[in-house]
């Protein structure tokens, strides 16, 4: 028998540098890796309010004067009952709103406006009004309400 016959011991086809020793690894073991982020995630997640709250004080009185509101009051348009309209007390043709808008949206930092009505103004005059002040640049329209109306889930009468 010659020395070519004889197998490997080990069955094994891999090639071992010649050092002998192990082969470093390349990739990444992503196990601890995850566990570490959920970590830092569940240690993030309770330190977050702790940073937010404030520490509560008695601050002392001053006579200084408080700062001046940077917002301007809002511009109040009227519908009233027989259909005119009015821009805060002076009544304006419906004609002439559009304009009249467009020249106060146009002096005024900004677009917020309330829009009030009579209740027995029809609901399409009212939206012509509410037409005629988004294209006079008021994007920002509130409609005003008294309080203590009619709820949909309370029975008739009540």
């Amino acid at each position: 028998m010659g020395a070519g016959a004889m197998k490997s011991s080990g069955g094994s086809t891999r090639r071992r540098r010649r050092g002998g020793g192990a082969q470093p690894m390349s990739e990444i073991n992503v196990t601890p890796f995850v566990d570490v982020m959920l970590v830092l995630l569940i240690i993030f997640m309770v330190a977050a309010p702790l940073l937010t709250a404030g520490v509560p004080i008695e601050l002392p009185e001053t006579a200084a004067a408080p700062l001046p509101q940077e917002q301007e009051e809002p511009l109040a348009v009227t519908v009233g009952a027989e259909g005119q309209v009015f821009i805060g007390s002076t009544e304006v043709a419906r004609e002439e709103l559009v304009t009249r808008l467009a020249a106060i949206a146009g002096e005024r930092q900004g677009d917020r406006v309330f829009l009030r009505a009579d209740g027995t103004v029809p609901y399409a005059d009212v939206m012509v009004v509410m037409g005629a002040l988004n294209a006079g640049g008021f994007r920002n329209i509130g409609l005003v309400t008294d309080a203590g109306g009619p709820t949909l889930d309370a029975p008739e009468g009540e």
